[in-house]
């Protein structure tokens, strides 16, 4: 059978299945009866808000002057002030020698604002970078601990290891935030990216220690043998040959830290997830923006995914 026809037919009977499980999910929210609210979504990405402009006292409106799409609304207040406020053009209330009691609307300034579920979004993303990057600098100096011969060293970084591996993320965000938060009087947020930065370093330690063992021990001899000492011979001849070899399973691990970074939200951080439920409490539109968040988040690994792949076409060049 020709190759060709062979693939085509693995591509549709994929499609088949997705067209099936899309049914699937369609004719079990028919079965509850729910009711979507699609259009209900943008406006929790942006959204149009108008503030309303009010005199501080008693006034009368001395002048209107419309420029453009603004508007100058000069009002005399009863203690004989001159006050000039700018509003939208279309949003004026008043008019000139109208008479204006105090909290009287003069009129309303729009501007488009960042939605709950964009500023959750953003929340996510810095804070996932952030623990990210402090875990690959505690990830990197345990797994060097690790294949140290300083048998304190490589002792303390096996306890550290295996106590986070062996605990909850969940238990440890609680004890950052409530124990540790409360003692050293941290915020909420130094406590959640502190969690989740040592949750990912005892990872990432395993992974550089692997790395590191993965090189044939020919190559520290030869480094030494040119006069290298050890810590010149790791950074320059070991680790960036380890570096290629971990880069995967360090993808895998940044990729799954973006997904444990919803566990803050249990401390009150405002992040995708907690910005999500905030929105089903109010809307009431449960599935719609479970599946935005789901969406929101594949669309964070999955760029990461693409820059790491990148990075190991660069590196697979330079081989």
């Amino acid at each position: 059978m020709n190759k060709n026809v062979t693939s085509w037919s693995w591509s549709l009977l994929t499609l088949l299945i997705l067209f099936a499980l899309g049914t699937g999910l369609w004719i079990a929210t028919k079965k509850i009866d729910y009711t979507w609210r699609w259009n209900r979504v943008p406006q929790y990405f942006v959204y149009l808000n108008e503030d309303a402009i009010v005199v501080p006292a008693d006034a009368r409106v001395e002048k209107v002057d419309v420029v453009g799409e603004s508007a100058n609304v000069t009002v005399l207040t009863e203690y004989d002030e001159t006050l000039t406020y700018k509003v939208d053009a279309d949003n004026v209330s008043v008019y000139q020698d109208e008479t204006l009691f105090e909290g009287d609307t003069i009129g309303y300034i729009a501007e488009w604002r960042a939605g709950p579920l964009l500023v959750g979004l953003w929340t996510t993303l810095w804070l996932s970078a952030a623990a990210s990057v402090f875990g690959l600098i505690i990830g990197l100096v345990t797994g060097l601990c690790r294949v140290s011969s300083n048998t304190t060293l490589r002792q303390l970084s096996v306890i550290y290891v295996e106590l986070i591996r062996g605990t909850p993320l969940l238990v440890q965000i609680f004890i950052f935030y409530f124990f540790l938060g409360t003692v050293l009087d941290i915020s909420r947020i130094v406590a959640g990216i502190s969690a989740l930065a040592i949750f990912a370093g005892a990872y990432v330690a395993e992974i550089i220690r692997a790395g590191i063992q993965s090189i044939p021990k020919g190559q520290m001899e030869a480094a030494r043998s040119l006069g290298m000492n050890v810590p010149q011979a790791m950074i320059h001849i070991i680790l960036p040959q380890a570096f290629k070899r971990t880069l995967p399973p360090l993808a895998g691990q940044f990729i799954s830290l973006i997904k444990d970074s919803s566990l803050v939200s249990v401390i009150a951080i405002t992040d995708l997830t907690k910005s999500g439920r905030e929105v089903i409490t109010s809307t009431f539109a449960t599935f719609e923006i479970w599946f935005i968040v789901a969406l929101l988040y594949l669309l964070l690994t999955l760029s990461l995914s693409q820059v790491i792949a990148w990075v190991e076409r660069r590196l697979a060049v330079s081989d």
